[in-house]
């Protein structure tokens, strides 16, 4: 146990120096300033802070978070209010979805993707086995969706509130979550989006030109054409590190979402692939410690869904800047510049240690303390 809990953690810290790495090459301008040495000090002081947050969280009992989820995911509704409070919330390009204290933003949104899972894991904690789901037991499910999602489709972020939605299909599925129910959630879910395309134009518009660049780049997007170019640009060594061209004022958000793009142009094939694998490397070594954990306990269940999570999203930047998916505002887990991300992402890696612990107690002691607290 303990040599895969390091070899987890070597590859998080892996994941976490190519991130430096590429936080610095991707900032660098083509005017000799300080700009560059400005991310590169911002994203070490959130690295520090996440890190020292991450240690706390790996060396907490997995019971706490047990205890802990219904608070963290009160707090999470609060601040997701907060955040739409005008004069408290933050608008940047027209999304209200950031709180600033003073040079420091945290977007609530990402604590969200923290608190549901642990909350549904721990509603649903030791009746994976059951067969026949009431009503009474299949209301509490749905309300944290109730809470959460609607807030996140008001700052607006129908990218966020979609993928809230998949991490609590996730957790729901791991916690055996009959099949059926998922079905008749998604004929409800996909008239609803498709109302929601047509209500804003410039959603509609991501999934036409998304669309379009399959049969001819020039109509592609702005961002998903450089993206290309960028990826293209890089072949299969790469043009060096911190030797790119697209980042100087080619490639949008090229130091955020689409950093995954500044690595195939610096590091090329290789580079990405090696960034794949590391990914990889990482949900494997996981899935490993959480392995002798009981399936139906809120351990097993929580760390799986936490794990999946994090790699889905790897997944999904990765999947926006090789067109794959239509674009979407999505950081690159460890990798991307970004405070808010960098520390949910820290924090997970944390709950994955943490609830991957060793207990005293027996599966049916922790089976039955479950059932007395869900009481």
């Amino acid at each position: 146990m303990t040599e895969q809990r390091n070899l987890f953690l070597s590859l998080a810290a892996a994941l976490i120096a190519c991130g430096v790495i590429m936080v610095h090459s991707a900032s660098i301008t083509s005017w000799p300033t300080e700009f560059e040495q400005i991310y590169l000090t911002k994203h070490v002081t959130y690295l520090a802070i996440a890190i020292a947050i991450g240690t706390c969280c790996a060396v907490s009992p997995p019971q706490f978070w047990f205890r802990a989820a219904p608070l963290l995911f009160a707090v999470s509704v609060v601040l997701l209010v907060a955040v739409l409070i005008p004069g408290v919330g933050t608008a940047v390009n027209g999304a209200q979805r950031w709180l600033r204290f003073g040079v420091i933003s945290f977007q609530p949104s990402e604590l969200a993707k923290l608190a549901l899972p642990l909350l549904l894991c721990r509603i649903l904690a030791g009746r994976r086995q059951k067969r026949d789901w009431d009503w009474i037991e299949r209301l509490p499910v749905f309300v944290p969706f109730l809470f959460v999602v609607p807030l996140v489709m008001i700052e607006p972020d129908l990218g966020t509130s979609i993928y809230l939605v998949v991490i609590g299909a996730i957790a729901l599925f791991l916690c055996g979550w009959p099949i059926r129910y998922f079905l008749g959630v998604l004929l409800f879910v996909i008239p609803v989006s498709t109302t929601l395309l047509v209500l804003k134009p410039y959603q509609a518009q991501r999934i036409t030109g998304f669309i379009a660049a399959w049969h001819d780049l020039n109509q592609a997007p702005y961002q998903l054409k450089q993206s290309l170019v960028t990826l293209g640009t890089g072949g299969v060594w790469g043009v060096g590190l911190g030797k790119g061209w697209q980042k100087l004022s080619f490639l949008p958000e090229a130091n955020t979402d689409f950093v995954f793009a500044v690595v195939g142009e610096e590091l090329g094939l290789i580079g990405t692939l090696g960034l794949v694998c590391l990914w990889c490397g990482l949900f494997g070594a996981g899935f490993q410690l959480l392995k002798p954990l009981n399936r139906v306990s809120f351990e097993y269940t929580a760390g799986l869904t936490l794990l999946t999570q994090l790699v889905l999203q790897a997944a999904l930047n990765s999947a926006v800047v090789t067109a794959i998916v239509p674009p979407k505002g999505i950081p690159h887990p460890l990798v991307s510049y970004g405070g808010s991300s960098l520390l949910v992402s820290t924090v997970i890696l944390g709950l994955v240690v943490s609830l991957t612990k060793q207990h005293a107690t027996s599966n049916e002691q922790q089976l039955q303390f479950r059932a007395n607290a869900a009481r």
